[in-house]
């Protein structure tokens, strides 16, 4: 990869935030050149940063601090970003996280598939499940409103679907082109983990082999339609976040029951209201009592490949009169 020398402060445009190394790790793989350290960084700002250029657009990357996870890690991440960035036009929150699926709805949600953050119904896109008040007798009134993400993004992603309702999506590309220039990342695991590994377990009884009575399952596992191709599919709606890691099927399915969502995580709801962005996840496990990190990895490389492709379909000019 090539290293020149950082461009003044004001130069860097867009703003990519992760929560985990190995979705910054991910990330700093896309950059089609990578710059040196920055110089004159606010001296408030503890963030650590990487630099460089993904096609025409220069890019800042931040990973919220090891260990440290949740809505408002990202917000202080964000929120000191822009103190030394000034020049910052949108953001990209690009990571992992649960898939919901919901086959009978035709939401056949796959492990290294990636879910975008669209505005669906009366949400924006990304929204707080944990915020709510409770009216009593187990009721719970919602509270809040995260904004939509900004015009740029959303035009961008109107013309990436259409284009790829006639052309197949640049990601698998990407994916390769990054494997070859950064060949330590199959060594390190970033490589696909393959279907045969990719299980989704069955809510009625629990995913338990020994259930023999179960009648919407085999062996605890739901039985879906095969996918040899390994490229990931997209998905676009409403993203869950907040600060409680899910690891419960009943809620899961509450959340794409009541709010729509194809996906949870945990850091998005800190970002939408005073970080203009759109989330992407790379789905890495299906939030259930199964959930395990074998597809993190891989899951964080296709959520920074869409969001490669994702920046191929906005111009610096657009950008900059962000």
């Amino acid at each position: 990869m090539t290293t020149k020398r950082s461009l003044s402060i004001e130069k860097y445009e867009v703003g990519v935030i992760c929560a985990l190394r190995h979705e910054m790790t991910a990330a700093i793989a896309t950059l089609d050149e990578r710059h040196q350290p920055i110089t004159g960084q606010d001296k408030l700002d503890p963030n650590n940063y990487v630099v460089g250029r993904v096609h025409e657009h220069n890019v800042v990357i931040a990973c919220l601090p090891a260990g440290i996870y949740g809505t408002n890690a990202a917000a202080r991440v964000a929120n000191d970003m822009l103190r030394t960035f000034s020049g910052l036009r949108f953001g990209l929150m690009v990571g992992i996280g649960g898939g919901i699926p919901n086959l009978p709805k035709g939401l056949d949600i796959r492990l290294g598939d990636v879910v975008i953050s669209q505005p669906h119904r009366t949400f924006g896109g990304v929204v707080q499940y944990d915020l709510k008040k409770n009216v009593g007798k187990e009721r719970f009134e919602r509270k809040g409103f995260l904004k939509s993400p900004p015009t740029i993004l959303l035009a961008a992603l109107s013309t990436l679907r259409a284009e790829h309702g006639l052309d197949d999506s640049m990601v698998p590309d990407i994916l390769a082109d990054i494997v070859t220039k950064h060949p330590n990342l199959v060594k390190n695991g970033y490589e696909f983990p393959g279907r045969e590994n990719d299980n989704l377990y069955c809510s009625q009884c629990g995913g338990s082999s020994s259930s023999s009575s179960c009648r919407s399952c085999t062996d605890g596992k739901i039985e879906r339609p095969t996918r040899d191709d390994p490229n990931p599919v997209f998905w676009y709606g409403v993203i869950a976040s907040g600060n409680e890691l899910v690891r419960d099927v009943a809620a899961r399915d509450t959340m794409g029951r009541e709010l729509g969502a194809l996906c949870v995580e945990m850091e998005a709801a800190g970002l939408m209201n005073d970080f203009p962005c759109i989330a992407i996840r790379g789905i890495c496990d299906y939030a259930d009592s199964h959930k395990n990190d074998a597809w993190q990895k891989y899951a964080a490389l296709t959520a920074a490949a869409y969001a490669k492709e994702l920046l191929a379909y906005i111009s610096p000019e657009q950008t900059s009169r962000e």
